[in-house]
C-alpha cells in the first residue's frame, strides 16, 4: 500500500491499533450512506488532538477510503465536507501523517473538490490542502503542476473570507523564489488580493501582508508595481506605514516592516524615504528589546540587517537608534538564569532556539559595521564581542557559523582593527580551523576574510604563513566555484606583495605553473584580474633588495615564468584584450620583466621582444586610455636604457 507510513511499523504501533479504531474504518465501509456519514462525524471527534489516533486510523487505511468518498459522485456534499475535515485533522498531526496522505495523491483530490458549486465544501478542501501546504514536507512545486489550479484559486478569492485568509496562507507558503513570484504576479496576485488589506478580517488582513512580503522579496517588477497601487484611494505603501504603528499587532508590525524592506532593497522605495528612515528602521529596532519574543527579536534583527545592508546612512542611523548596538549584546545573554520566563513550555523552546539570536545578532552586526569605522569600533568595544565571535567560529550550528565569519569579515575591513584586536583575540587561529572542513558559503567569506589578515600591514599575516596557508589558497584556487576561486588567488596575491624570494617561490611551487596557466585561461573575468595581480606581485621586487638572492632550488619568479611560453602567451594575449583593466594588469607583468636594474633583464626583453611584445606596446603608446598609454611608453623606455 503506498499510503502507509514510510517507516516500518513498530510491534508497539500495532499492539496499539485498538479494536475501536478498526471500528471507525469498518463503519467507512458501511452500505447505508447515513451510516458512513455518521461514522465520519465520529472519526472526526476521536481523532481531534489525539495523534495516536490519527496514527492507527491511517494504519488502518482510512486515507484512501476517505479520499474515495470525498471523489464520488454520489456521495452527499456533507459527506464530502466531512471527509475533508477529518483528512485536514489527520494533516494536523506528524510529518509522518503529511507524508502518508501525499502519498495517496490527496492533493489532486482536494484540487478537483475546489470546482465545487458547494461553498462550505470548497472551504473544508481549503482548509485542508492551507495544512498540508504549510508543512515542510510538502513540495510546494505542488501547486503549480496544474496550470489551471492558480488561475482558479485566484477567482475563489472573492468567495468568503475563509477562502481569502486560506489560499492566501497558501500562496504565502508556496511562493519560492522568481519562478513562482511570476507566476502569481502574472495571474493577478497583486490586484486580487490588494483589496484585502482593508478586510474586517484581522486574519485576512494579515495573510495578505505575508502574500506580499514573499512576492516583492528580491523581486523589482512585483515591489515597483506595488508602490503604485491604490487601496480605496490609499497607496500601497501608506497602507504598510499604517500597519507597523505601535498600537498594532506585532506580527503586523514585523510583516508590514518586512514588505517596506524588501521594495526598498528591490529600488521601489528610495533609502531616504521617511517611510524609511522615520517608520520601518525604527519599528525592526523596537522588535529587537528584550521585551520581544524570541522569534520576533530574530525576525527584527534579519530585517534590519537586510534593510541597512547596502546602505551607509542607514547604518549610521541604526547604529545609534536606542542604543541598539548594547541591545544586541542581550542576544548572547538569552535566556539567562534569572529570566523572566514563568511559562516552561516556553523557556524549553527558547533555550532550543537561542543560537537563532546570536545568529541574528552576528548578521545585524555585520550589517551595522560594513562601512563605518566608528560604527566597527563600537562593535568590538561592546562587552566580550570579541570572544563571542570566536566562540561563534566553532558552534555546532553552520548558520550561526557563517553568520560569526560574516560579522567578522564585516569588522575586518578596518585596518586599525586587524592591526589591534585581532591581533589580540588571535583571531587567524580559530578562522583556519573553520578553512579546514567547511561547507562552501562558509568557505568563500572566511576565505574573502583571509584576503583581508594577509594584507602587508596585518600583524597575523607571519602567523598565517606558517599555519600552511599556501596550500590551503592553492587548493581554494582549483575549485569549482568561481568565488572560492577568485578568494584562493586574492589572497595569495596579497601574500605575494612585496614579499621575500622564499614566499614566492613557496606559491609558485605550490600552485605549478600548469595550475598558474588554467588559472590565466579562466572563464570568470575576477579570476583571471587576480591571477594577473598576483603574476605581478610575483615578478616585481621591493626597491631595497637591488640584487636578487636565488632561492634554494636556484630559480625565481621570473625564471619559472619567463620558461614558461604557454603563460607568456597568456599575458601576451591580455596585452591586446579589450577590456582596459586586464590590458593593464598584463602591463604590470610586462613591466616587471623587462625592468632594467634587475638581473638577467636584457635577456629577459630580447625573449619578449621575440614574441612580438614590443610592437604590442609601440600600439598602446597610441591608446586613448591615458593609464595604459602612460605604462607602454615607461615600458619601452626601459629598452632605450
Amino acid at each position: 500500500m503506498a499510503c502507509l507510513l514510510e517507516t516500518p511499523i513498530r510491534m508497539s504501533v500495532l499492539s496499539e491499533v485498538t479494536a475501536s479504531s478498526r471500528h471507525y474504518v469498518d463503519r467507512l465501509f458501511d452500505p447505508d450512506p447515513q451510516k458512513v456519514l455518521q461514522g465520519v462525524i465520529d472519526m472526526k471527534n476521536a481523532v481531534i488532538g489525539n495523534n495516536k489516533q490519527k496514527a492507527n486510523l491511517i494504519v488502518l487505511g482510512a486515507v484512501p477510503r476517505l479520499l474515495y468518498l470525498l471523489q464520488q459522485e454520489t456521495s452527499s456534499t456533507e459527506l464530502k465536507t466531512e471527509c475533508s475535515v477529518v483528512l485536514g485533522s489527520l494533516a494536523m498531526g506528524t510529518e509522518n501523517n503529511v507524508k502518508s496522505l501525499l502519498d495517496c495523491h490527496i492533493i489532486p483530490a482536494l484540487l478537483q473538490g475546489l470546482l465545487s458549486p458547494d461553498l462550505k465544501f470548497i472551504e473544508a478542501c481549503l482548509r485542508c490542502l492551507r495544512t498540508i501546504f504549510t508543512s515542510p514536507v510538502t513540495p510546494e512545486e505542488l501547486l503549480y503542476t496544474d496550470a489551471t489550479v492558480i488561475p482558479h484559486l485566484m477567482a475563489l478569492l472573492s468567495r468568503s473570507r475563509y477562502t481569502q485568509e486560506y489560499i492566501c496562507q497558501i500562496f504565502s507558503h508556496c511562493c519560492k523564489g522568481p519562478d513562482h513570484q511570476t507566476i502569481l504576479f502574472n495571474h493577478g496576485a497583486v490586484q486580487n488580493i490588494a483589496h484585502l488589506l482593508t478586510s474586517l478580517s484581522y486574519k485576512v488582513r494579515m495573510q495578505a501582508l505575508k502574500c506580499f512580503s514573499v512576492l516583492a522579496f528580491e523581486n523589482p517588477q512585483v515591489s515597483m508595481t506595488l508602490v503604485n497601487v491604490l487601496v480605496d484611494g490609499e497607496l500601497l505603501p501608506q497602507i504598510f506605514v499604517k500597519m507597523l504603528q505601535r498600537d498594532k499587532p506585532i506580527e503586523m508590525q514585523l510583516t508590514s516592516a518586512k514588505c517596506l524592506t524588501y521594495m526598498c532593497r528591490a529600488g521601489a522605495i528610495r533609502t531616504d524615504d521617511n517611510c524609511i528612515v522615520l517608520k520601518t528602521l525604527p519599528c525592526l529596532v523596537r522588535m529587537c528589546s528584550k521585551e520581544r519574543l524570541l522569534e520576533e527579536r530574530v525576525e527584527g534583527a534579519e530585517t534590519l540587517a537586510y534593510l541597512i545592508e547596502p546602505d551607509v546612512e542607514l547604518q549610521r542611523i541604526a547604529s545609534i537608534t536606542d542604543h541598539l548596538i548594547a541591545m544586541l549584546a542581550d542576544y548572547f545573554k538569552y535566556p539567562s538564569s534569572v529570566s523572566a520566563i514563568t511559562d516552561i513550555k516556553r523557556l524549553d523552546h527558547d533555550l532550543k532556539h537561542a543560537h537563532e539570536l546570536r545568529q541574528a545578532a552576528f548578521k545585524l552586526y555585520a550589517s551595522l559595521g560594513a562601512n563605518d569605522e566608528d560604527i566597527r569600533k563600537k562593535i568590538i568595544e561592546t562587552e566580550n564581542m570579541m570572544d563571542r565571535i570566536v566562540t561563534g567560529l566553532s558552534e555546532s550550528s553552520v548558520k550561526v557559523r557563517l553568520a560569526a565569519v560574516r560579522c567578522l569579515h564585516s569588522l575586518s575591513r578596518s585596518v586599525q582593527q586587524l592591526r589591534t584586536s585581532f591581533q589580540d583575540h588571535a583571531v587567524w587561529k580559530p578562522l583556519m580551523k573553520v578553512l579546514q572542513n567547511a561547507p562552501d558559503e562558509i568557505l568563500v567569506v572566511a576565505s574573502s576574510m583571509l584576503c583581508n589578515l594577509l594584507l602587508e600591514f596585518s600583524p597575523s599575516k607571519e602567523p598565517i604563513l606558517e599555519s600552511g596557508a599556501v596550500e590551503l589558497l592553492c587548493g581554494l584556487t582549483q575549485s569549482e566555484n568561481p568565488a572560492l576561486r577568485v578568494n584562493g588567488i586574492w589572497a595569495l596575491m596579497n601574500m605575494a606583495f612585496q614579499a621575500e624570494q622564499k614566499i614566492k617561490a613557496d606559491i609558485l611551487r605550490s600552485l605549478s605553473t600548469e595550475q598558474l596557466f588554467r588559472l590565466l585561461s579562466d572563464s570568470d573575468l575576477n579570476v583571471l584580474m587576480k591571477t594577473l595581480g598576483l603574476l605581478r606581485n610575483l615578478l616585481s621586487t621591493r626597491p631595497t633588495l637591488c640584487i636578487l638572492a636565488n632561492i634554494a632550488d636556484g630559480t625565481t619568479a621570473k625564471d619559472l615564468i619567463m620558461t614558461n611560453d604557454d603563460i607568456l602567451q597568456k599575458i601576451k594575449y591580455y596585452m591586446g584584450h579589450s577590456h582596459v583593466k586586464l590590458q593593464l594588469a598584463a602591463m604590470f607583468c610586462i613591466s616587471n620583466l623587462i625592468w632594467n636594474e634587475e638581473e638577467g633583464s636584457q635577456e629577459r626583453q630580447d625573449k619578449l621582444r621575440d614574441m612580438g611584445i614590443v610592437d604590442i606596446l609601440h600600439k598602446l603608446s597610441q591608446s586613448p586610455d591615458s593609464n595604459l598609454c602612460d605604462k607602454a611608453k615607461m615600458a619601452l623606455q626601459q629598452y632605450l636604457a
